[in-house]
């Protein structure tokens, strides 16, 4: 058996396939997830995945103790972007509190690495896309303050107590076992239960903001690498073929025609948010060997057949901390 890793969001759409890639590589792998956005039906049985609110402090450090870790991958978090302005207390909590509790317990047991999906929303929109890993980030919501003060406190922990970390910054990440019963995050996702449910898709703005999704299964490889190789380096990980959101949706109504569904397409205001947001990965490509062969058509379909095996889980509401100037579609 090789190293022993945890995954923190065992359940979700990295978590859930980077443990059957780890585990097929002989990896010892552990869990944690509070199935606030993750689904039991997406863990490999056999696999410990043990129910803990990575805001208890003392809850986690107890389990680093009890574990004996050597890596961690920390994928837990709530991405859902454009709506972390309404909820700024639930947000800092899941993806920065949560986050440096992590930390804490990655020194007090000497962790080898430390390896945290970030995101590209901590590039924000005064930044030019395609988005490079040496711009100065400028986030423009509270999700993607939250990941860049996170990058802030891993490159702290390592000048003062020499934990090691790669910071990883995919984006726009699709596949099986994503949650699409939130109705915040996660677009295609959305779209392909509204298929099933004979809603319409629904587009925020004209449509025409640009985003580059890419098949989660081309993460596998660069993720391990990076336990090993990099420390303190920021990769983006993502596809260079970029498209508007109103292409995506277009293209997601012809693959729900393939299993009967005709969904239309409905506009509605468009909300705060970066209009154009791509990645450069030239340094994934020239360090990790990075390739991104994704086939969003077939990707979809895919998504389509394992959604329409899964039980119909009730769409995710989230109680708002503020209601000024929330959207329509929202409310």
């Amino acid at each position: 058996m090789k190293a022993k890793v945890l995954v923190t969001g065992m359940a979700g759409l990295l978590g859930s396939n980077f443990t059957r890639y780890l585990l097929s590589e002989g990896y010892d792998v552990v869990g944690i997830d509070d199935f606030s956005g993750g689904y039991k039906e997406n863990l490999v049985d056999g696999v410990k995945c043990v129910n803990i609110n990575l805001a208890d402090l003392e809850a986690v450090d107890k389990f680093f103790a009890e574990e004996k870790l050597d890596y961690v991958y920390h994928f837990a978090a709530y991405a859902a972007e454009g709506l972390s302005p309404f909820i700024r207390k639930y947000n800092y909590t899941n993806n920065l509190i949560c986050s440096a509790n992590l930390i804490t317990s990655s020194i007090n047991h000497n962790v080898k690495k430390f390896i945290f999906t970030s995101s590209m929303a901590t590039y924000g929109r005064e930044n030019t896309p395609p988005f490079t890993e040496d711009m100065q980030p400028k986030p423009i919501d509270p999700y993607g303050v939250a990941k860049y003060a996170v990058e802030m406190d891993l490159k702290l922990a390592k000048e003062q107590f020499g934990l090691d970390y790669t910071i990883i910054r995919p984006h726009n990440i699709v596949g099986k076992y994503q949650n699409i019963w939130d109705r915040y995050r996660n677009v295609i996702g959305i779209w392909i239960r509204k298929s099933m449910h004979n809603e319409p898709l629904t587009i925020f703005g004209d449509g025409l903001q640009t985003r580059a999704f890419s098949d989660v299964k081309y993460y596998y490889k660069p993720f391990e690498q990076v336990m090993f190789d990099y420390g303190g380096e920021i990769f983006n990980l993502g596809a260079d073929k970029e498209r508007t959101i109103l292409e995506a949706a277009q293209l997601v109504q012809k693959c729900a025609a393939n299993f009967g569904f005709h969904p239309e397409i409905v506009h509605f205001e468009p909300r705060h948010e970066a209009k154009f947001a791509f990645c450069n990965h030239d340094k994934a490509k020239k360090l990790l060997g990075f390739h991104d062969g994704t086939n969003l058509e077939q990707t979809i379909n895919e998504m389509f057949e394992w959604a329409l095996t899964q039980p119909d889980h009730p769409v995710k509401n989230m109680t708002y901390e503020t209601e000024k100037k929330i959207y329509s579609f929202w409310r």
